[in-house]
């Protein structure tokens, strides 16, 4: 069954840097993608970045092109999200979520979601 969980959210200033790490288990192939979604208060949950689980492929939201990075640690069966130069408007929960069609930045393709943790820049 496939689990996952996050972790290091925190309060940062704008222009810092902050890493999110996704605790995934039990993704059965590699074709699996492994992604970020953020939600702000009274919005939408949107697209961040998604990374193929056995490699190969990455995709991010124009929004965070250039600032953010996503990797993956599969000896560890880590997830992270690498977020420089943060700006007010990053300001969400942070989730992990799971697809079994591969590296696409669709909501509903996504099977499994974690819990979130909370990102919140100040200005």
């Amino acid at each position: 069954q496939v689990q996952l969980s996050e972790s290091g959210g925190g309060l940062v200033q704008a222009g810092d840097g902050l890493r999110v790490s996704c605790a995934a288990s039990g993704l059965p192939y590699s074709s699996y993608a492994v992604a970020w979604f953020r939600q702000a208060p009274g919005k939408e949950r949107e697209f961040v970045a998604a990374i193929r689980w056995g490699g190969g492929m990455i995709t991010y939201a124009d929004s965070v092109k250039g600032r953010f990075t996503i990797s993956r640690d599969s000896a560890k069966n880590m997830v992270y999200l690498q977020m420089n130069s943060l700006k007010p408007e990053d300001t969400a929960a942070y989730y992990c979520a799971a697809s079994s069609v591969g590296v696409t930045s669709s909501r509903p393709l996504y099977d499994y979601w974690g819990q979130g943790t909370q990102v919140t820049v100040s200005s």
